[in-house]
């Protein structure tokens, strides 16, 4: 007669991650951690086994910004924990909720050298907002529900838990039972705050919306979008927050975060009055668009940082949505911001020209206009770190939130791929395009295995140059010339093919917009090797630099 398993704390944990909602884990079993993959099989989690503990943390990541819940990626102890940490660290500083577990050597092996022993909370607590590790089943409960609550609460970032290997094998009591999840609505601003921002707004010769991150987490994007129409504000949003208005709405002043001075620093030069909302100084530094002696009304569910470029005149600290709502019915402004929509007027004729331009290797704003034919107003892209990031920035407009995903606090290169699988995951029925330069998709590329795997459909744009373009860049606008980012690539096409996917590269302009169409007609992963024309880069360095000088 089979006896019956004792049920232990590894067993116990899975309950708590049920009991948080948690749907998927990402991960690579290892010795350390065989007890939870043992606990898991007859859970309702999906575990999903990735090809580098990497990739794993970067699904997590993902999937925290697209849902709002925390992501759960799984390592055992040593390297495979470690491998983790540049993911984690992602998320913590992009205000994406994660929730990070290793194994680790048993508690009779941390006071001794050990094989592959690192202290790990030591670690990861400079990268978390909380780090645990596991000392006795009864404190499971707790530790699994701290973790998941500082993920979650607002600003999101990521959590850590590590659980010895001998402690994941001890008995739980019987009457030990995962603690409730709970979410808590941030409180209402004081009507003091609301007043007083009101009237700022009121008076106010030229001001200015800058729109952060916290504006898509605390789905305020409908708010904003009527908050500018009525008071006839310019709405300019960070790189992490396109899509909080429309990009065709007439107040929508587009993106502000590339390197150069471009259309949007000039708007934020001449504001009187910046009104930053849901704005994170991590996603664009003070100190490169505060310039002047504007005045700032700091609308947010968490007070403002501390920084000597951003002292703001009043905060409104609480619900992003109710503050907007408050202060739109005490405000009122009259005047159309005619100087900025002029610019914006500027702005819009100059992406437009790019709509026809048939010249190849493909210049990456027509790439993007391409891109965005293709794209359904609600479909996702998936940006990675590099030079396609400034012009993904700059040239792909949305209509909605969580509709470009861009890593723009830690700034990561690699996240396309595995992010692109987690976004499938989450929106099955949504196109994902994950745009990508040759560099950062090869920093993650064995993911195209799991994506194969898992049948997530998914198409990967390729902005081929053969070198690191974004470092190549500066180097050249800082020291006029450039040297050490160069390379060669792999036949991206076959790559595809001995992945069971499907490549493509494109050979002349007029075939890429019917090469993507037939991408997304495709029931397995694509990718489409584009060469892109970067001379394109250091020509928008010039033109800016002339352009602000007549703005």
């Amino acid at each position: 007669m089979e006896q019956k398993k004792t049920r232990n704390t590894a067993d116990f944990l899975v309950e708590c991650l049920e009991e948080e909602g948690v749907h998927y884990i990402f991960g690579i079993p290892g010795e350390e951690n065989l007890a939870v993959m043992d606990a898991l099989e007859h859970s309702k989690i999906e575990f999903i086994t990735v090809r580098h503990e990497q990739g794993a943390a970067f699904m997590a990541d993902v999937y925290g910004r697209l849902t709002g819940k925390a992501g759960v990626c799984m390592a055992t102890l040593g390297p495979g924990a470690t491998n983790l940490i540049t993911g984690v660290a992602d998320a913590d500083c992009d205000g994406a909720p994660l929730v990070a577990i290793s194994g680790q050597v048993g508690t009779d092996k941390m006071h001794i050298t050990a094989h592959q022993y690192l202290d790990l909370r030591a670690m990861f607590e400079p990268i978390t907002r909380r780090a645990y590790t596991v000392v006795r089943p009864d404190t499971m409960a707790e530790i699994t529900r701290l973790a998941f609550k500082y993920a979650e609460r607002e600003k999101p970032g990521a959590t850590f838990i590590d659980l010895p290997v001998n402690i994941s094998k001890m008995p739980v009591a019987d009457d030990e039972k995962p603690l409730q999840h709970k979410s808590i609505l941030p409180e209402t601003a004081l009507e003091s705050q609301i007043e007083a921002a009101a009237s700022m707004i009121s008076y106010a010769k030229n001001p200015v919306i800058l729109a952060g991150s916290g504006v898509i987490r605390s789905k305020a994007a409908k708010q904003l979008t009527a908050f500018a129409e009525k008071l006839k504000l310019p709405v300019i949003n960070t790189m992490m927050a396109k899509g909080a208005i429309p990009f065709d709405n007439k107040y929508s002043m587009w993106t502000v975060g590339i390197p150069m001075d471009d259309y949007q620093t000039k708007m934020l030069e001449k504001a009187s009055l910046v009104i930053a909302v849901g704005y994170d100084i991590i996603e664009y530094a003070p100190a490169k668009w505060h310039l002047t002696n504007a005045d700032i009304i700091h609308i947010d569910t968490m007070p403002a940082d501390i920084n000597k470029n951003y002292q703001p005149e009043v905060e409104v600290v609480g619900n992003i949505p109710n503050s907007l709502e408050r202060i739109m019915a005490k405000a009122a402004r009259l005047a159309e911001p005619k100087q900025f929509l002029d610019i914006r007027q500027k702005m819009v004729d100059e992406h437009e020209s790019y709509a026809h331009d048939m010249a190849f290797p493909v210049k990456p704003q027509k790439a993007l206009i391409d891109c965005r034919r293709v794209m359904g107003k609600d479909d996702i892209v998936i940006s990675d770190v590099g030079a396609n990031k400034v012009w993904i920035a700059r040239h792909y407009n949305c209509y909605e939130p969580n509709t470009c995903l861009i890593s723009n606090g830690f700034a990561t290169m690699g996240i396309a791929v595995p992010g692109a699988i987690s976004a499938k995951l989450v929106h099955p029925d949504k196109k994902v395009l994950a745009i990508t330069g040759d560099a950062g998709f090869l920093m993650n590329v064995q993911e195209f295995e799991t994506a194969y795997r898992l049948g997530t459909n998914f198409v990967i744009l390729i902005f081929s140059d053969c070198s690191y373009g974004l470092i190549k860049w500066k180097q050249d606008m800082q020291y006029g010339h450039h040297q050490y980012v160069d390379f060669t690539n792999p036949d991206f096409v076959k790559l595809a093919e001995s992945f069971h996917a499907i490549g493509y590269r494109i050979t002349k302009t007029e075939d890429l917009l019917p090469t993507l169409k037939k991408a997304f007609q495709q029931n397995k992963p694509v990718i489409i090797d584009c060469p892109i024309d970067y001379d394109e880069n250091m020509k928008l360095t010039e033109h800016l630099e002339e352009l602000m000088k007549t703005l």
